[in-house]
């Protein structure tokens, strides 16, 4: 008999080829077909191996890994309750169901450690535990022979950190094609025409085209028309990063601004600027009733004092004579991504139902979820009353300066609140203004302990929430998009957060060799609709920033718990159903009208009956 071919990744299988195959070599083929794959990706390896889950105990399982996901497919059957999800005999309880799916793209995985070694002698003590960076962490369990878990190891390592092995990041190797192409929905033109800019206060500049002004910014800013681009070279010389005061949102009545920048470069000796000075002077002035610039400076007073050490600072009532200081008292990246931690370890993999309220208080997250939305509230209440226009920054200016100023801009503006607004939103006041998405998320990278990391995003999106919380008719999206926002956050899967700035990005060619996720979000917007949405012009949303009124994001930060799983919304779920019988009836009726207008060009030689001599009508829905 004719020996069977060799795998095309031999080196990496579970069995030695010398094994004579049996009948599960069968199966398992079957399987590696269901296991899905995007357009450009491809399967690497596949193993053996034992899941051990942390709600049901070890579970026999094999998994696939291709350039982009490690999915697991159990051996076993696990019914919905064990597993989590709905849909044979579970191993577990006995009652019947399917398979245990696990489907974890490799961006997602922050760290890769062994457990055990070769001496071990504990069951199912030899193997991996894999950090994931959405708040769930996976073990797996393999064979101490024949090298099992060191192949493994060496894979999952080279791909889910491409960049440690001068690979591409999945997102060029996506060649998925899409009806939308997402790296249109965002034009900074447009967007600030819709704002009404220029105006005759405020003018647009190209000073910063080929980003020599300042790497991080985007090629395009608006700044006041009194303004000359060298003025704008000599405030940048006194702002950190060179980050300068540029316009994000004007009011459409009142014509009072949201301005962005970094803290000035005032240091120990407490620096002065006068063209930093008189510029902001400049901002204050177009707009004639105010005679208040008011700052909000998005830190501690004590860390802001203490910035002066390292040469920055803020700004002195002595300097900025028609300006107003305020404190946000916002904390630091390192602050939340150790908060985001202690939420971690009090939802996976158990929750502690007798200590929970106590549990999730001493975490913090709430309280910073609060001073974001306090801060971005004070903004907007500014803006919106017409007493002054806004000046915005942090340290850098590209953390808590684009939550406030995007916030703000989400209570005032109803267009931001729309899925495309949201979109051109993000693209505005994060990506292109030079959030270090790279940064904070570690794309690729497998320094799992950089102090660069942080939450930042994530805790934008949950603030997000909590407004679409209290005010349930007021976005245009639901919470799944919020989600996938965040999943496509890590996944790598798409280029829209790759890299720290937009300059980086022309470098790379992003928009021209990866794909946008908004291309997968706008081809399909039925999915990610509101039912509830009512679309309203010119209402400014004041949410409740109060602890009593801010809950945990259990669909988000619980949802790897099959047992903590809510139900879904009965309303939407009837909407999601109605959509796909629409949809089945707009296919059935085009099939009718299809085969209608056949039997109409194609007219029989006998005399028409009264039917066929109807006119073909069509419907529109």
């Amino acid at each position: 008999m004719a020996s069977a071919p060799t795998p095309k990744y031999n080196s990496h299988s579970l069995e030695n080829e010398s094994i004579k195959r049996t009948p599960r070599d069968g199966i398992n083929r079957e399987l590696s077909e269901a296991v899905p794959r995007l357009p450009g990706e491809t399967r690497i390896t596949d193993k053996e191996v034992i899941y051990i889950c942390p709600f049901n105990g070890p579970i026999k399982g094999r998994v696939y890994i291709t350039n982009y996901r490690l999915y697991l497919r159990s051996l076993e059957t696990v019914c919905k309750h064990c597993r989590g999800s709905e849909e044979s005999r579970c191993v577990l309880c006995g009652s019947g169901d399917s398979a245990l799916i696990l489907d974890v793209p490799l961006g997602v995985i922050s760290r890769i450690e062994k457990m055990g070694g070769a001496t071990s002698r504990g069951e199912n003590s030899y193997g991996l535990d894999i950090t994931c960076k959405d708040m769930r962490n996976l073990r797996f369990a393999l064979k101490q022979e024949g090298h099992s878990r060191r192949d493994m190891f060496e894979i999952l390592t080279r791909y889910a950190f491409p960049l440690a092995h001068s690979l591409p990041l999945f997102a060029f190797l996506n060649e998925e094609k899409f009806n939308v192409d997402g790296w249109t929905v965002y034009n900074p033109v447009e967007e600030y025409r819709r704002q009404g800019l220029p105006n005759h206060d405020w003018r647009v500049t190209f000073i910063n085209k080929c980003y020599e002004l300042c790497d991080t910014y985007p090629a395009l800013l608006v700044v006041p028309y009194r303004a000359s681009d060298d003025d704008l070279r000599r405030v940048a010389t006194f702002r950190s990063r060179n980050r300068i005061p540029v316009l994000s949102w004007i009011h459409p009545e009142n014509k009072t601004v949201i301005v962005r920048c970094s803290q000035p470069l005032v240091g120990m000796s407490g620096k002065r600027n006068k063209d930093d000075e008189k510029y902001l002077d400049v901002i204050r002035e177009t707009n004639r009733q105010i005679s208040k610039l008011t700052i909000y400076d998005a830190r501690p007073n004590v860390n802001a004092v203490a910035n002066k050490a390292t040469g920055g600072g803020y700004e002195s009532d002595d300097a900025y004579h028609n300006a107003e200081l305020f404190f946000l008292d916002i904390h630091n990246i390192h602050v939340m991504r150790e908060s985001l931690k202690k939420v971690k370890d009090i939802v996976y993999p158990n929750v502690e139902e007798s200590h929970w309220l106590s549990s999730l208080e001493s975490t913090h997250w709430l309280e910073h979820i609060k001073l974001v939305l306090t801060g971005a509230i004070q903004v907007a209440d500014k803006v919106s009353s017409g007493k002054s226009s806004v000046l915005v920054h942090c340290s850098d200016g590209w953390d808590r300066t684009a939550q406030l100023t995007s916030l703000a801009m989400l209570m005032l503006d109803s267009f931001y609140r729309s899925i495309e607004g949201f979109e051109i939103l993000v693209q505005k006041e994060w990506i292109s203004f030079g959030h270090k998405f790279a940064s904070r998320i570690g794309h690729g990278d497998k320094n799992h302990a950089d102090a660069d990391r942080s939450p930042i995003f994530l805790q934008f999106i949950d603030c997000v929430w909590q407004m679409s919380k209290q005010f349930p008719t007021a976005f245009e999206f639901n919470e799944q998009f919020l989600i996938t926002i965040l999943d496509h956050l890590y996944s790598c899967r798409f280029g829209t957060f790759l890299y720290n700035c937009e300059s980086a990005r022309e470098r790379q060619k992003v928009t021209e060799r990866t794909v946008s996720l908004w291309s997968l979000i706008n081809s399909n917007k039925e999915k990610f609709k509101n039912p509830f949405y009512t679309k309203e012009i010119n209402r400014v949303l004041y949410p409740v920033a109060s602890m009593r009124h801010l809950e945990l994001w259990v669909n988000y930060y619980i949802r790897w718990n099959p047992r903590i799983k809510q139900q879904p919304n009965p309303v939407e779920q009837r909407y999601m159903e109605l959509l796909a019988l629409r949809d089945e009836y707009i296919k059935r009726l085009e099939e009718l009208q299809i085969n209608n207008s056949a039997k109409i060009s194609d007219p029989p030689t006998s005399p028409a009956s009264p039917s066929q001599m109807m006119p073909h009508v069509q419907t529109h829905f």
